[in-house]
């Protein structure tokens, strides 16, 4: 007989407590075994597991066992993102398919390469017979992200050769699935909006002639329509968003899985789980949720007196969520500036003005003069911090009109790439599986048989 969910969780809720003890570590286990929690040094640093070719993010220099804070840069291969952007905006292309090839084969192509791999790509898109029928539409998801990594998962079962480990196979793997996440993400928006938000189910099929993102936004809405400016709005937010070292957390989680030797579908998979987490990906939904508070709780935007005054409140846990964070704010390795959030910032104030939205960018630049010095100064912060991407990022996905729901779906969608190229870096060069160690916190005890206990 099925148990009932109010059995189950009144059973739980008289657990509890003793599940609380024996989960406890007292924070002194902790000190003076070298233990890095977080896989953090005990200045910020992050602890050295590896070595890439692939991204790298640079916020600072160390120089007399001490952080050195510089401008924030990121770089693709060795090339800096900044110049990648310029160009793409400069001659009016779309620049995520590039950087996809960039990341996954090592080398920009020349015209040939990237109009085969392009091609390649478009043709990539489309899902296997039935996929959506059987693995969306019949189990819907209120969260896309859960319904991104069950899919993914579930294309194992689609795949003729799954657990090939060779370049080759994983290469096919990765621009497959490259090409297959924005339409995923897209079928199980339309999915989640129809079952649990109840309006009108549309689903588009993918067009082989468009870039990512102007296939996102035409799936996206029920009418098709985009302008130029929107589509090459959202390609820049994935081009910044397609890889960002090998240190963070989902491309680390797609290298410990790899590292195990297991399949492609399931090391990309725990890499999306990992995104989703509020301290990673999910943190730009996690920025629009306080603005909007602060919003609502700030009569005058443009008095720094009275933002001040409430971002103390949230710093209190007495206001915002509680968690006493001021999101957007700080990284862990940006310093001075985050680059990603720079270049948003300069190409969002056009598009803020020109659709309304030019109080609420305000208020955003206002939340990051004035919340800095707070954190600094309550954390009693002696290297600087910066507004991170996810400070902008949701502000320009909401004047694009996309639903909240989709903001770390599309994080993903750009990110697939990076996590791709890990994968194969870590097959490629390692060879060792990732295991970290644990120190047991526990003294020996012997066993009681249950008459005794």
């Amino acid at each position: 007989m099925e148990i009932s969910n109010d059995v189950l969780k009144g059973y739980v809720a008289d657990l509890c407590g003793d599940i609380r003890n024996a989960y406890t570590i007292d924070s002194d286990q902790y000190k003076n075994h070298a233990i890095k929690r977080g896989l953090r040094n005990d200045d910020g640093t992050g602890v050295m597991a590896g070595v890439t070719r692939i991204g790298s993010v640079q916020g600072y220099y160390m120089q007399d066992g001490g952080r050195v804070p510089i401008p924030g840069k990121l770089y693709y291969r060795g090339i800096d993102v900044e110049d990648i952007i310029a160009q793409h905006t400069l001659e009016g292309t779309f620049g995520f398919e590039e950087v996809a090839y960039l990341l996954l084969l090592g080398s920009l192509p020349n015209r040939e390469q990237f109009e085969h791999f392009d091609a390649i790509l478009s043709r990539a898109r489309m899902l296997p017979p039935n996929f959506t029928e059987d693995m969306i539409l019949k189990a819907p998801s209120k969260n896309v992200m859960n319904k991104l990594a069950r899919s993914v998962l579930a294309l194992y079962s689609y795949d003729e050769n799954p657990d090939d480990v060779s370049i080759e196979n994983i290469v096919r793997q990765s621009i497959e699935l490259i090409g297959r996440f924005p339409v995923i993400v897209a079928n199980a928006y339309a999915v989640k909006r129809h079952h649990f938000d109840g309006k009108s189910l549309y689903l588009h099929v993918p067009r082989e002639n468009l870039s990512v993102s102007e296939n996102f936004l035409r799936m996206m809405r029920k009418d098709k329509s985009y302008t130029p400016e929107e589509a090459h709005l959202l390609d820049l937010m994935l081009i910044l968003h397609a890889e960002h070292g090998g240190g963070n957390n989902s491309a680390f989680a797609c290298r410990v899985l790899s590292s195990s030797g297991t399949d492609t579908y399931s090391a990309i998979a725990s890499a999306v789980c990992s995104l989703k987490g509020p301290l990673h990906g999910g943190a730009n939904a996690k920025v629009l949720e306080m603005f909007r508070d602060i919003s609502e709780n700030v009569r005058d935007y443009k008095d720094d007196d009275e933002i001040r005054a409430y971002l103390e409140k949230i710093m209190d846990g007495t206001a915002g969520d509680g968690l006493k964070k001021i999101y957007g704010l700080g990284h862990a390795v940006y310093t001075l500036s985050d680059p990603r959030a720079e270049i948003i910032k300069k190409y969002a104030a056009d598009i803020a003005e020109k659709k309304g939205y030019s109080d609420q960018f305000e208020l955003m630049e206002s939340i990051e003069r004035v919340g800095i010095p707070i954190i600094m100064e309550r954390k009693k912060l002696a290297t600087p911090i910066c507004a991170n991407v996810d400070m902008y990022s949701g502000l320009v996905y909401k004047m694009l009109g996309i639903p909240e729901d989709l903001f770390t779906p599309l994080f993903a969608i750009a990110r697939i790439a990076g996590w791709c190229s890990h994968r194969i870096e870590e097959v490629v060069t390692c060879n060792k599986i990732i295991r970290p160690a644990y120190r047991a916190a526990f003294e020996q005890i012997d066993y009681i048989p249950m008459d005794k206990r």
